[in-house]
């Protein structure tokens, strides 16, 4: 279990010394440093967008599905 977070410790690492790297000497960073932050950043929104629908193994009762069926007047009324 502890192999999984070695490399995710690591790459973390990394990505924290670029941040501090960017705002603490801006001067003197380059294009690595500011790939290093962006791409860090973008994989941050990743699981956002990839999560699967129910992470809940079946029969738990976690998963909800929407009901897919109509209101009985079939619209809105005046708010």
């Amino acid at each position: 279990m502890a192999v999984r977070w070695v490399p995710a410790l690591l790459v973390a690492a990394l990505w924290w010394w670029a941040v501090l790297r960017l705002v603490l000497v801006p001067a003197h960073t380059g294009f690595v440093e500011g790939a290093v932050v962006a791409g860090g950043w973008g994989l941050s929104l990743l699981p956002v967008h990839v999560a699967s629908v129910s992470s809940a193994p079946p029969g738990t009762g976690r998963a909800t599905r929407a009901s897919r069926r109509r209101r009985s007047d079939g619209g809105s009324g005046p708010s």
